[in-house]
C-alpha cells in the first residue's frame, strides 16, 4: 500500500498542477498532491524528472545487459521509492511500459523466486490505481500468470524438498493475478472454460483446483458489449452447481467469492432475484447459529463456512434495483438474528456476527461513494435504474441499526459496532445519532459500569464527525458536543487505565474536528441567525472553562503518578507501558487542544502550564516528562510567545544549577534548552487560512541559520575537545563527566540533524561488480548545506571513534558512556531530523486518526484540515528519511566495524544496543554485508584461540539479526551463503563453543530454525528472454523526461551476455562449492553432533529440481540412510527421495482422441458423469487386459478426473513401452548417481539394516504411516523397476508375517511404493509383482489388528491414488474376495470393509461394477449385530452411493443409486412402520440360534441405516433425498425425548441422526414433501414422536428460513401445525409447541396478527368444569387432563409464547397481554405453573433496560405488573 494515494488533500486545480502546462513535458498519471504544499515545491519537478529519467535509462540498460542483479533489482527498487515519494508522476505511456517490462520480468520461467517477488511487488503496486490505465491502454495475457501459478502453488516438487517458497507467495501471486486481471483478453474467459472444466470432477481435489482457479482468474469487468465473451459463458453453469451443491464442500467457499466479485463489477446487469431466497437461507446457515437445545454441528460447517467478507460484499452488490427483494430479505436476515446480538449472549459464532455488522454498513457507504461522488472512469458504471436511492439507504439504516445498539454493549464487539455506527451516521445520522446519545448521557453519569461507558464513547467518537457537521439530515447535531465535552472531563480519572485512555481520544477527536473559539460575541453583532445557531454561539462561551478544567485534570494526573514512588531509587529508566500510553495520550491530547484554540484561550492555557511548571520539582523519569510534553505541546503552537516565558526561567535555573553540581537535572535542563535550536532548525507550519490549506512555511532564513550554527558551536565545541583530549589519553576524566560531554554532544547532533550534511568520502571499491551505474539519489529537502563550514558530523565521528577506542581499552565497564556512544554512531549515520520508529508509528497514528473521522462517503480527500497538515509534515518527512540506496562509504565501513566490535564486547546490554544499531546501519548501504560478512565469520573459527565467549556469542547474534532486518546468515546470494553457512558448522569446534551454556545452545537452535525458515531456493539461471530485452530497449529510448544516454553499442550487449554466462558459472560453481565444504565441515572429527545434524539440515535445503545433487553429497545422504541418529535418518530419507525425483527418466506421452477410441462423438452441450464417450474408462472384468497384447493395446488414463465433467483438449497418456526408458538396465547403462544407489541397495547387508531401522518403534502409539519413506521407495522402484525385488523378497515375507505395529507399518510402506513404482513396468514384470504380492497381501489382511488397520487403509489408498483401474485389477479382486467371512470375528470384518473402502474411494467414478458388487454382496449382511461392523458398513455405503450426485448438467449415474436401494430398505421396514407401541431395543450382540422374527431383523437393519445416514451427514454432496424423507416418522417414533446418555445405541442414533437431517438444506421442491411427512407424524398416536416433530421443525425452519419464507403455503402449515399441537393433550407436547412458537414469532418467521392473538384470547375463556366435592380417600384436585382444561392451558401458553416470543423490548401488543395472562394466576395446575414461569421469564429478560421499557405501560398497569413480580404468589 502506498501511504502516499491512501491519505487525502484537495484535487490539484489541473492534472499538471500548475497553471502553466506548457513547461510540462508531460502529463502525469497522477501524482501525490501533498507535495505541492510542501515549502520547497517548485524545485521538485525537476528534482523527479532528472531522477524518473535515470531510472528509464538505467532499468533498461541493466536489462538489455542481462544484468538482473544488481543493476535490475537496484533500479526496480529505485522505481518503487519513487512511487512513494511522488505517486504515479510519469506518463500513461512509460505506465505501460514499466508494466510491460515488470510483467516479462516477473513471468521468467527459471527466475529466482525472491526476485520474482520483489518484482510482483512493485508490479501490483503500478496496477494498483485500475482507473489510470484502461483496457484500450494496456493487454496482459493470462497464460504467464497461469504458468507460474501452477509451477508455484501447485508445485510436484515442493513435498520432495526440491524447492523452497517462502510462506508470503502464495499472497503475492493471488494479489498479482487479481491486479493484472482487468487487463486480460476478450477471449481470455472461453480459454480459461477450456482449461479448467476437465478438472471438475466434484469428488476428486482437482474440483478445488478448477474451482480456484475460476475465482482468481475469471475476469468479470468486461464492458457490457462484451458480456456474451465474459461471464454469460460460465454463469449459469456455476451458479447452477451452487445451487444444487447442499453440504458445503470446501470449494463452495470459493465460488461464493466469485459470485460476490461478479456481482460488484457488474450491478445492474445480472438479475439475482430467483437466487436471493437460496443465497439468504446459505448465509444464515453459514453462520453457524445455535439452535434449539440438542444441537449437533457438523464439523464441515464449521470449517467451510463462508467468509463473512465476501458474503457481504455480494449482499451489497445486490441490493437496489426495481424489486427491492435483497432489502426484504436483508432486514427478514436481521430481525432473525438480532436477538443473538444482545449482550447476555456468547459463543464461538460471535465473531462472524460481529464482522458481518462491521462490514456490512462499510461496504454500503463503498458503494454509494462508488455510485454518487467517485470520478467516472473506463469501468463499467451503475445504470441509474440500479443505483441506490435515499429510500433503499433509509431501509438499510433501519434494518440494521436495533442489532448494532444491542452490540454496543457486547463483550468483545463494542469495536465493531463503533465502525459500524461511524459508516451508518454518514449515510443517515438523524437515525443513528440519538439512539447513541440517548445511551451516552447515562452511561456519562453513572459511576459503576466503567464499560458501559468505554463502549459508549468509542461509539460516540465514531459517530463524532457525522454529529458535528449537522447537515441537513440532522441540523441539532453540533448542540450536543459541549455538554458531551463537560460530561467526559471525570474520565481523566488516574485509577482507571482505560476509562482516561478513551477519554483522551475522545476529547482529542473532537477537538480535531471543532476549532475552540469563543463566538459567544457574534451573537450582539448578528440577528439573522437561526435558533440552533443561537445555541451554539452562547455555548462556545463555555471553550475557555473546559480548556482549563482539562488542564486541571491533567495535572491531578501527572501529580498522582509522581507519588507512585520516588523513582530515582529504583534503577528503571524506562516508564511501565501503562504510563507511556498515558503519556502519549495526554501530550497528544493536549496539544490537539492547543493547536484549535484560539489566542486568547491559548494564552490563558499557556500562563497555567508555566505557572504548574514552575512551582514543582518533578522527578525526571515520568511526571517530568509528562510535564516537559506538555510544555513542548505550547511551544510548538506558538514558539514566539511561549519561549519569551520559558527561555528566559530555564536559563536562571540553570545559572543557579550549575553553581552546585547535580548532574541529574542538568542533562535535563540541557535537553529543555535545546528545544530552542530543534525549533530553529524545523520549520513550522502555522495555523493560516483554509483551503489551499495555506501552510505558511517558516524556512529559516540565512540569518537564522548562522545564528543556529554559532549557538550550536558554543555548545559542542567545547565540549569535543574536551573528549578529544581525554580520547588520546591527555586529559583525565571522571565517568560522570565524559557520560555529561556526551549527552550534550548527542542532543546538539538530535537538535542539528537537518542542518548537517551527510557524511562524505572515498566508498568501498569493488563489492559487486556491474554495467549500469548504481548512484544514491539526493533529495532536496529544503536547506542547502553550507559546505563552507566544516562538516561537524565527520569531527563528531573522529572524536567519538577515538574515545570509544579509549574507553573499550581502558574502562570497558563504563557502560553508560557506551550507551551514549553508540546512540551517537546511529545518529551520525542516519539520523537527517527524524527517526524512522516515530515516523512509523506517527504515520500509524495518523492513518488511525484519519480512518476514525474520515468521510468514506464523499471520499476525494475531505479530511479535517488538521490531518491535511499533518500529512503535508509526514511527507515532508517521508523525504528526509528516503536514505536506501546509500553508497557505502570508508567511514561507513569504520562505524559499522566499530558497531560490530561493540556488537561484540563483553557486556550484554552493551552487546545488545550495539546489535541493534548495527543492524539499522547495515540495512542502509548497499551491498555494506559482503564486506562485513568476512569479519564477523573471524569470531567463529576453529583455529583462533584468542575468542571470548562473549565474542563468540556476539558473532552469533551479529548473524542471526533482528525479526525485521537483514539475517546476515541466510542473505539469498551465493557469495555470502557460501562463506557463512560452512562457518556456523565448523564453528562446533571453536573453543569459545560451550554445550554446556544453555544460552549457546538455544542461539545455534534458532539460527537453524531461521536459517530453515526463510531459505527460498536461490537461483542458478539468470537469463533474460528476448521479448523482455526488446521492451527494455523500448524503456530506454522513452522520452519526456529521458537523459540523453547514447544507445548501448552491440559490443557492450556481447559483454552484458558473456558476463551473464559468467554470473551462471558463478553460481554453479558456487554451489558445487557449498556443498562440498559443507560436506567437509560434517565429515570433521570431533564435530559435536549438534552441528553435524545443523550441517545436514543445511545441505538438505541445497536440493533442487533444476540439477542433480552432486556425486558425492548422494553417497552421503544414502549412506546415511543407516545413520545411527534417528534425526539424521529422517533428512536422509527425506534428501533420498528427492534425489530420486532428480534421476527420474521422463516419460514420453502422445495424444489421443477419446471421441474415437469410444466411437462417440461429443456431446452437444456440456453433459458430466457417465457418457458413452468416457465408458471405455470404466473397470469391467469382462474386459480387463489379462494378456500382455491386451495389455499394450489398452489406453490407461491414470488421473481420476479426466473426462467426468469434459475432455481436455489435447488428452494425453503415456507412449507405448517400447517409447519408454529402458528397463532392466545393467549398471554399465546407468549414470554415476544413480550407479552409487544402486550399488547399496543391491547390497543385502545395507538393505538389511536399512529394514531393520525402518522398522523400529520412533514415538509409541504415535506412528503413522509415513508419506517420505513411501515416496523413498516409490522411486526405487519407478528408478530401477524389480532389480531390487530378489533382495526385498525375504524380507517383505518376513516382516509381513510380524504382527507387530512397527513392522506392519514398514511393510505397508514398502508395498504401497511398489504397487505405485511399478506404475511403467511391462506386462510380464507387473503380473510377477502380484504373483508375489497377493498372498502377502491376504496374510495381511487376515492379520489385522487395531492398531494397524489405519496403516493398511492408508496403505491401499495410497496404492489406488492416480492409478487407472484397469491395471490394479488383482488388487481389486483380491479386496472384493469376501470382506465380511467373520473368520476373524468382527473387527477383521470391520478394518477388511475399510480397507477396500479406501482402495475403491480413490478410484471414485470409474469402478461402477465393483461398487454394485460390493452393494450386491453388502445388503443381505445389513443386519449385522456387532455395532463396529454397522458403522463401518454405513460408512462404506456413504461412498458407495457418493457418486449419486444430483448435480446440473450431469447424466444419471451407472454407479448404485440411493433411491432405488432406499425403497428396497423401506421395504424391509414395513413391519416397524406399521406398529404403534414404542420401539424397544432388545436384540443382545450376539446371534442367537434359529430365525428370528421380522420385527427383530428390522431394528437390526434399522441401527445400520442410521449409522449410513449419519456417515453420509458429513460426507456425500447432497441432504437427505426424497426417498430418505420417507423414514422420518420412524425416526420420531424412537427418538427419545429427554437428553440421556444411558439410552440405547439405537435411541441415542435416531436421535443424533434426527438432529443432522433437521440441518441439512432442503431444495425448495422438497419442503411440501417434509411438510406432509410431519403433518402425518403429528397425528401420530406416540406423544415421543409429536413432540419430536416439534424440536426438528424449529431447526429446520431456522436452517432453510427464506426458502420457507419464499412459499406461503408452507408457513401456513407450519403455522397451523404448531397452533394445533398447542392443544396436544399431552403436557410436554404442549410446551414444546408453545416453545417452537415463540421461537418461530421471535426470528419473524411467522408474525403476532390479530387473529392469532383473539385465537388465544378465545381459548383462554374456555369454561372449567365446577369442582365435586372431595372424597376423604381423593388426595388433590381431581380436575384431569380435561378437554377444556386442555384448550384453556393452550390459550394462555399461546399468550406466553408471544409475550417471550420478544424478550429485549416491549412492542406496543405486550402490557394487554400481560394483564391478560395476569387473571389467570389462580386458574388450577398446569396453567398457573405457566403464567408463573412466563412472568418470571418476562422479568429476567427485561430486567436489564427496565427503565426504558416501563415507559410503554400505563400507571395501572405498572401497578398491578409490580405486585404480580414481587407479590406472595410469586414464591407460593
Amino acid at each position: 500500500m502506498e501511504p502516499a494515494e491512501r491519505a487525502g488533500g484537495g484535487e490539484p486545480p489541473e492534472p499538471g498542477g500548475r497553471l502553466g502546462l506548457g513547461c510540462r513535458s508531460f502529463v502525469p498519471q497522477k501524482e501525490i498532491v501533498y507535495n505541492k504544499l510542501l515549502p520547497y515545491a517548485e524545485r521538485l519537478d525537476a528534482e523527479s524528472d532528472l531522477q524518473l529519467a535515470q531510472i528509464k535509462s538505467n532499468l533498461g540498460r541493466a536489462v538489455q545487459l542481462q544484468e538482473l542483479w544488481p543493476g535490475g533489482l537496484f533500479w526496480t527498487r529505485k522505481l518503487s521509492t519513487y512511487i512513494r515519494l511522488y505517486g504515479r508522476k510519469f506518463s500513461k505511456e512509460d505506465h505501460v511500459l514499466f508494466i510491460k517490462l515488470l510483467y516479462e520480468l516477473v513471468s521468467i520461467p527459471k527466475l529466482e523466486i525472491s526476485m520474482m517477488q520483489g518484482f510482483a511487488r512493485l508490479l501490483i503496486n503500478l496496477l494498483k490505481k485500475k482507473e489510470l490505465l484502461s483496457r484500450d491502454d494496456l493487454e496482459l495475457p493470462w497464460r504467464p500468470l497461469y504458468d507460474m501459478v501452477e509451477r508455484i502453488l501447485y508445485s510436484k516438487t515442493e513435498h520432495l524438498g526440491l524447492n523452497w517458497f517462502p510462506n508470503s507467495v502464495e499472497n503475492v501471486l493471488k494479489t498479482l493475478v487479481k491486479s493484472c486481471r482487468p487487463y486480460f483478453p476478450v477471449d481470455a474467459t472461453a480459454e480459461m472454460l477450456e482449461e479448467w472444466r476437465p478438472l471438475m470432477c466434484p469428488f476428486d481435489v482437482t474440483m478445488q483446483k478448477a474451482i480456484t482457479y475460476f475465482e482468481i482468474f475469471l475476469p468479470t469487468s468486461l464492458p457490457p458489449e462484451l458480456h456474451h465473451k465474459g461471464f454469460k459463458l460460465w454463469f449459469d453453469e456455476l451458479i447452477g452447481l451452487w445451487v444444487s451443491v447442499q453440504n458445503l464442500p470446501q470449494w463452495e467457499g470459493q465460488l461464493v467469492n466469485l459470485f460476490a466479485r461478479l456481482a460488484t463489477d457488474n450491478i445492474g446487469y445480472i438479475d439475482w432475484d430467483p437466487y436471493v431466497p437460496k443465497i439468504f437461507t446459505r448465509i444464515l446457515r453459514s453462520l453457524n447459529l445455535p439452535v434449539g437445545s440438542s444441537q449437533v454441528l457438523v464439523p464441515r460447517f464449521l470449517t467451510n463456512a463462508y467468509d463473512i467478507g465476501h458474503a457481504v460484499i455480494w449482499i451489497t452488490a445486490m441490493m437496489g434495483g426495481p424489486s427491492k427483494l435483497v432489502q426484504k430479505h436483508l432486514a427478514g436476515l436481521f430481525n432473525s438474528i438480532t436477538s443473538f446480538y444482545h449482550p447476555s449472549n456468547n459463543g464461538r459464532w460471535l465473531n462472524k456476527l460481529m464482522k458481518l455488522l462491521q462490514r456490512l454498513p462499510n461496504s454500503v457507504v463503498r458503494r454509494l461513494h462508488r455510485e454518487r461522488y467517485k470520478k467516472p472512469s473506463w469501468l463499467t458504471p451503475v445504470p441509474d435504474s440500479h443505483k441506490l436511492t435515499d429510500q433503499d439507504v433509509t431501509d438499510f439504516v433501519q434494518c440494521i441499526i436495533q442489532p448494532v445498539l444491542l452490540a454496543m454493549f457486547s463483550k468483545t464487539g463494542s469495536l465493531e459496532a463503533a465502525q459500524a455506527l461511524q459508516n451508518l451516521a454518514l449515510m443517515r445520522p438523524e437515525l443513528v445519532i440519538p439512539p447513541v446519545l440517548e445511551r451516552t448521557y447515562p452511561a456519562l453519569e453513572t459511576l459503576t459500569e466503567p464499560h458501559q461507558l468505554t463502549a459508549t464513547l468509542s461509539c460516540v467518537i465514531g459517530v463524532a464527525r457525522s454529529l458535528v457537521s449537522g447537515g441537513r439530515w440532522f441540523p441539532e447535531g453540533p448542540t450536543h458536543m459541549l455538554p458531551l465535552l463537560m460530561r467526559a472531563l471525570p474520565g481523566v480519572d488516574p485509577n482507571d487505565f482505560s476509562k482516561c485512555m478513551i477519554t483522551f481520544q475522545f476529547i482529542a477527536t473532537f477537538s480535531t474536528l471543532v476549532p475552540l473559539v469563543d463566538c459567544s460575541s457574534v451573537l450582539q453583532e448578528k440577528n439573522d441567525l437561526t435558533e440552533v445557531e443561537r445555541e451554539l454561539c452562547s455555548a462556545t462561551a463555555e471553550f475557555e472553562d473546559f480548556v482549563l478544567q482539562f488542564m486541571d485534570r491533567c495535572f491531578g494526573l501527572i501529580e498522582s503518578s509522581t507519588l507512585e514512588q520516588t523513582r530515582e531509587e529504583t534503577e528503571t529508566e524506562k516508564m511501565t507501558h501503562l504510563e507511556s500510553l498515558v503519556e502519549l495520550g495526554l501530550s497528544s491530547t493536549f496539544s490537539t487542544i492547543l493547536t484549535q484554540c484560539s489566542k486568547e484561550i491559548f494564552m490563558v492555557a499557556l500562563q497555567k502550564v508555566f505557572n504548574f511548571s514552575i512551582s514543582h520539582i518533578f522527578e525526571t523519569r515520568v511526571a517530568g516528562r509528562m510535564v516537559a510534553d506538555m510544555c513542548r505541546a505550547a511551544v510548538k503552537c506558538c514558539p514566539e510567545e511561549s519561549l519569551k516565558l520559558f527561555v528566559p526561567h530555564c536559563c536562571n535555573v540553570i545559572t543557579q544549577l550549575t553553581m552546585n553540581d547535580d548532574v541529574l537535572n542538568e542533562e535535563e535542563l540541557d535537553k529543555e534548552l535545546l528545544w530552542n535550536l530543534q525549533l530553529l532548525s524545523e520549520d513550522w507550519g502555522k495555523p493560516g487560512d483554509l483551503w489551499n490549506l495555506g501552510i505558511q512555511w517558516h524556512v529559516p532564513s540565512q540569518q537564522e541559520v548562522s545564528f543556529a550554527f554559532s549557538l550550536l558551536d558554543s555548545f559542542l565545541q567545547p565540549e569535543l575537545a574536551k573528549l578529544e583530549n581525554c580520547g588520546d589519553g591527555e586529559l583525565e576524566m571522571s565517568r560522570d563527566d565524559i557520560l555529561q560531554s556526551l549527552t550534550i554532544v548527542h542532543n546538539c547532533l538530535i537538535g542539528s540533524g537537518n542542518l548537517l550534511p551527510p557524511l562524505k568520502g572515498e566508498p568501498v571499491a569493488n563489492l559487486v561488480p556491474s554495467m549500469v551505474s548504481l548512484e544514491e539519489t539526493k533529495l532536496y529537502t529544503g536547506l542547502e548545506y553550507d559546505l563552507s563550514r566544516e562538516n561537524h558530523r565527520e569531527t563528531i565521528a573522529r572524536v567519538i571513534r577515538k574515545l570509544l577506542n579509549h574507553i573499550l581499552v581502558n574502562s570497558e565497564d563504563d557502560t553508560k558512556s557506551l550507551f551514549l556512544i553508540i546512540k551517537i554512531i546511529g545518529d551520525l549515520l542516519q539520523f537527517q531530523g527524524s527517526h524512522k520508529h516515530e515516523f512509523d508509528s506517527r504515520w500509524k497514528s495518523f492513518n488511525l486518526v484519519k480512518k476514525s473521522m474520515e468521510n468514506r462517503l464523499h471520499g476525494k480527500k475531505q479530511h479535517i484540515r488538521a490531518l491535511l497538515i499533518d500529512r503535508v509534515m509526514l511527507q515532508h518527512e517521508l523525504r528526509t528519511l528516503t536514505v536506501e540506496g546509500c553508497e557505502y562509504k570508508k567511514i561507513h565501513q569504520d562505524m559499522i566495524r566499530d558497531l560490530l566490535r561493540l556488537s561484540t564486547s563483553s557486556y550484554s546490554q552493551v552487546r545488545n544496543k550495539a546489535q541493534q544499531t548495527f543492524f539499522a546501519a547495515l540495512g542502509a548501504y548497499n551491498f555494506c554485508c559482503r564486506d562485513i560478512i568476512p569479519l564477523v565469520l573471524e569470531f567463529l573459527r576453529p583455529d583462533r584461540k584468542d575468542v571470548t565467549q562473549q565474542q563468540f556469542k556476539g558473532a552469533l547474534y551479529c548473524l542471526l539479526g533482528n525479526h525485521s532486518g537483514v539475517c546476515l546468515a541466510n542473505l539469498h546470494d551465493w557469495d555470502c551463503i557460501v562463506q557463512t553457512w560452512p562457518a556456523i558448522v565448523s564453528s562446533g569446534l571453536s573453543q569459545a563453543m560451550s554445550l554446556e551454556k544453555p544460552s549457546i545452545v538455544r542461539l545455534f537452535d534458532d539460527l537453524a530454525e531461521k536459517i530453515h525458515r526463510q531459505y527460498e531456493t536461490i537461483g542458478l539461471d539468470f537469463n533474460i528472454p528476448k521479448s523482455c530485452v526488446e521492451i527494455a530497449e523500448l524503456l530506454q529510448q522513452s522520452q519526456n523526461p529521458s537523459v540523453n544516454q547514447t544507445l548501448l553499442s552491440p559490443e557492450k550487449i556481447k559483454e552484458g551476455l558473456k558476463r551473464q554466462q559468467e554470473k551462471n558459472a558463478d553460481a554453479l560453481r558456487n554451489y558445487e562449492n557449498l556443498v562440498n565444504t559443507l560436506l567437509d565441515g560434517v565429515e570433521q572429527r570431533n564435530l559435536p553432533w549438534k552441528f553435524e545434524h545443523i550441517g545436514i539440515g543445511l545441505l538438505s535445503l541445497l536440493l533442487r529440481d533444476d540439477r542433480v545433487l552432486p556425486l558425492r553429497a548422494i553417497r552421503f545422504f544414502v549412506e546415511n540412510l543407516n545413520h545411527d541418529a534417528i534425526v539424521v535418518r529422517k533428512m536422509a530419507i527425506s534428501a533420498v527421495a528427492g534425489i530420486l525425483k532428480q534421476l527420474k527418466r521422463t516419460h514420453k506421452k502422445l495424444t489421443i482422441n477419446p471421441y474415437e477410441i469410444s466411437g462417440f462423438p461429443k456431446p452437444a452441450q456440456i453433459l458430466a458423469g457417465d457418457r458413452p464417450d468416457n465408458h471405455w474408462l470404466h473397470y469391467n472384468s469382462k474386459s480387463i487386459p489379462r494378456t500382455k497384447k491386451e495389455w499394450e493395446s489398452s489406453y490407461f488414463v491414470e488421473k481420476t478426473h479426466w473426462g467426468y465433467y469434459t475432455w481436455p483438449k489435447n488428452m494425453v497418456v503415456y507412449a507405448g513401452v517400447e517409447e519408454q526408458p529402458k528397463l532392466g538396465r545393467s549398471r554399465e547403462d546407468m549414470t554415476e548417481a544413480e550407479q552409487i544407489i544402486f550399488d547399496h541397495f543391491s547390497d543385502p547387508k545395507f538393505v538389511q539394516q536399512l529394514i531393520t531401522f525402518l522398522s523400529l518403534e520412533d514415538r509409541k502409539g504415535k506412528d503413522k504411516f509415513n508419506p517420505r519413506r513411501f515416496c523413498l521407495f516409490k522411486g526405487i522402484f519407478r528408478n530401477f523397476d524389480d532389480a531390487f525385488l530378489p533382495v526385498l523378497k525375504p524380507h517383505l515375507e518376513r516382516l509381513i508375517a510380524d504382527s507387530h505395529e512397527s513392522t506392519q507399518r514398514c511393510v505397508a510402506e514398502i508395498i504401497a511404493g511398489l504397487i505405485r513404482g511399478s506404475k511403467h513396468w511391462t506386462f510380464e514384470k507387473v503380473e510377477k509383482l502380484w504373483e508375489l504380492l497377493c498372498p502377502l497381501l491376504r496374510t495381511a489382511l487376515s492379520n489385522i489388528t487395531v492398531e494397524t488397520y489405519n496403516d493398511w487403509g492408508t496403505c491401499i489408498a495410497t496404492s489406488c491414488e492416480s492409478r487407472d483401474p484397469r491395471k490394479l485389477h488383482w488388487l481389486f479382486e483380491l479386496l472384493l474376495e469376501s470382506p465380511l467371512s467373520g473368520e476373524g470375528g468382527s473387527f477383521v470384518d470391520a478394518c477388511r470393509l475399510y480397507v477396500l473402502q479406501g482402495g475403491l474411494a480413490q478410484q471414485e467414478w470409474r469402478v461402477p461394477e465393483l461398487l454394485h458388487r460390493l452393494l450386491k454382496y453388502l445388503e443381505p449382511k445389513l443386519t449385522q449385530v456387532y455395532k463396529n461392523v454397522r458403522e463401518r458398513i454405513g460408512s462404506v455405503l456413504t461412498y458407495i452411493f457418493m457418486i449419486d450426485v444430483s448435480l446440473p448438467n450431469t447424466a444419471p449415474t451407472t454407479s448404485p443409486c440411493i433411491p432405488e436401494f432406499t425403497a428396497r430398505i423401506l421395504d424391509k421396514l414395513k413391519p416397524l412402520m406399521d406398529v404403534d407401541e414404542e420401539i424397544q431395543n432388545h436384540v443382545m450382540e450376539e446371534n442367537g440360534i434359529g430365525e428370528e422374527d421380522e420385527r427383530t431383523q428390522g431394528i437390526k437393519l434399522l441401527k445400520t441405516i442410521l449409522k449410513w445416514l449419519m456417515a453420509s451427514a458429513g460426507r456425500s454432496f447432497s441432504t437427505a433425498v426424497t426417498e430418505q424423507l420417507q423414514l422420518l416418522p420412524l425416526f420420531f417414533k424412537i427418538a427419545p425425548v429427554e437428553n440421556d446418555n444411558s439410552y440405547d445405541e439405537l435411541k441415542r442414533d435416531a436421535k443424533l441422526c434426527l438432529s443432522l437431517m433437521s440441518q441439512g438444506l432442503l431444495y425448495p421442491h422438497q419442503v411440501p414433501l417434509v411438510l406432509q411427512v410431519l403433518k402425518q407424524t403429528a397425528r401420530s398416536s406416540s406423544w415421543h414422536a409429536r413432540y419430536t416433530v416439534l424440536t426438528y421443525l424449529q431447526t429446520m425452519v431456522f436452517y432453510n428460513l427464506f426458502i420457507f419464507l419464499n412459499n406461503e403455503d408452507a408457513v401456513k402449515d407450519i403455522r397451523w401445525l404448531v397452533i394445533s399441537l398447542l392443544e396436544d393433550e399431552q403436557l410436554e407436547v404442549r410446551e414444546m409447541a408453545a416453545t417452537t412458537l415463540s421461537g418461530l414469532l421471535q426470528c419473524n418467521f411467522l408474525t403476532m396478527d390479530s387473529p392469532m392473538q383473539i385465537h388465544f384470547e378465545q381459548l383462554c375463556k374456555t369454561k372449567l368444569p365446577k369442582k365435586r366435592k372431595r372424597d376423604p380417600g381423593s388426595v388433590g384436585d381431581t380436575i384431569g387432563n380435561t378437554a377444556e382444561l386442555v384448550r384453556r392451558h393452550a390459550g394462555v401458553l399461546g399468550l406466553g409464547a408471544c409475550v417471550l416470543s420478544s424478550p429485549y423490548n416491549v412492542p406496543t401488543w405486550m402490557p394487554q397481554l400481560l394483564m391478560n395472562l395476569s387473571a389467570h394466576l389462580n386458574d388450577p395446575q398446569p396453567i398457573e405453573m405457566t403464567v408463573k414461569k412466563t412472568l418470571s421469564n418476562f422479568r429476567r429478560t427485561h430486567h436489564d433496560n427496565w427503565q426504558e421499557h416501563k415507559q410503554q405501560f400505563t400507571d395501572d398497569q405498572l401497578l398491578v405488573l409490580t405486585d404480580l413480580l414481587v407479590s406472595p404468589c410469586y414464591y407460593a
